[in-house]
């Protein structure tokens, strides 16, 4: 699916497109390491703002991470930059201990904490990020090297709010390779953060295997095409599954176990039977999700908890209690309840989990 055009720097006129939605905002967040795709983001910024003779004030934020001896100083390249640019910059850095496992994700969630810090003092809620359709293609392939569902595969969105933030990507349809060219045809030098080839972490794993599957015809382009038709079934499933969760909602029939939380949710035992699975795995999702206390659900536990309910209904004249992410689903006649699961509920639930791993390893280790 690439053309002559990917690699075309990008003009004035696409470039205050891409921005468009955003002139009647006071103010931005730019989030610049220093990179190519970052380094664009600002430039194309400024000069589209210059070019309204106005339009919300830029604050460009780098985020120095502490990994490397280097990124002090690389910082310090993007603030000059920055001020030959008319824009103002912020370094913030990363402080503390940094984790021996999971680095890349600790190191995420630090930067978007700081951009939030960042966009509160003065006073935006958009931080804008250079996420380009390579990105966009990696996300894919990332996700579905970990088995994600639908909601997973459908990736990035072009805005997506996170605690609190909107996070805009108004580069997500762009080729990489049109933001270098930018930047060469204006003669504006840019860094090179050598981690994003570390064979150590998944992505830059995942994008050296890019060339050889575009030679496939699996290129950037056509792994976005399938993100943007997985966030479109996403939209008509989200909307299908509030329809069967007025479908299926009934009064709850006792007050909650745990005073402190949540009214319990109720459903019509049968009516929920009756859902395609796709849809009742997504009424549970959301619903546990508002009930427990202890985040999403895991799509894989989920998947499970269905299957159980399944065996359950209508056979089992007992009664079938589950606790999943904080929430108690109970099975009891015709009635489904979701509601807050008691602490100690959940001390047994962590428990008889930790003792399973633990038999599971002892059987691996026999073998």
């Amino acid at each position: 699916m690439s053309n002559a055009d990917d690699t075309l720097p990008v003009s004035a006129a696409q470039a205050a497109a891409l921005f468009a939605d955003l002139t009647q905002l006071s103010s931005l967040v730019l989030a610049v390491s220093g990179g190519p795709d970052s380094t664009a983001l600002m430039f194309l910024a400024a000069r589209w703002r210059q070019a309204l003779r106005g339009g919300p004030k830029l604050l460009a934020v780098t985020i120095d991470h502490g990994l490397r001896p280097e990124s002090a100083a690389e910082a310090g390249v993007v603030a000059a930059l920055a001020g030959r640019l008319g824009i103002a910059h912020r370094t913030l850095r990363w402080t503390g201990r940094k984790p021996q496992t999971g680095l890349q994700e600790a190191a995420r969630n630090a930067r978007y904490r700081l951009l939030r810090a960042a966009a509160a003092e003065a006073g935006s809620e958009h931080v804008l990020t250079a996420h380009t359709l390579d990105d966009q293609a990696e996300t894919v392939l990332f996700r579905l090297s970990r088995g994600s569902g639908l909601t997973g595969l459908a990736a990035m969105a072009r805005t997506t709010r996170l605690d609190g933030l909107l996070v805009v990507r108004p580069f997500l349809d762009l080729p990489k390779a049109r933001l270098v060219a930018t930047l060469e045809a204006e003669g504006i030098r840019f860094l090179d953060d050598p981690s994003n080839r570390d064979p150590r972490f998944s992505r830059p794993r995942l994008r050296g295997l890019m060339p050889a599957l575009a030679s496939e015809g699996l290129d950037a382009g056509r792994l976005a095409l399938l993100a943007r038709r997985m966030a479109r079934a996403e939209a008509a499933l989200d909307a299908a599954t509030g329809e069967a969760l007025r479908q299926v909602s009934v009064a709850a029939t006792r007050p909650p176990q745990n005073s402190a939380g949540p009214v319990p949710v109720g459903f019509d035992a049968a009516a929920f039977a009756r859902l395609p699975a796709e849809i009742a795995l997504r009424v549970l999702q959301s619903t546990i999700a508002r009930i427990g206390d202890e985040g999403p659900p895991q799509l894989g536990k989920l998947e499970a908890l269905l299957d159980a309910l399944a065996a359950a209904h209508p056979v089992a004249n007992g009664r079938f209690r589950r606790t999943l992410a904080g929430a108690a689903v109970t099975l009891t006649g015709d009635r489904l309840t979701i509601e807050r699961a008691a602490p100690h509920r959940r001390r047994a639930a962590a428990a008889a989990q930790r003792s399973s791993a633990r038999s599971k390893g002892a059987f691996t280790k026999s073998r």
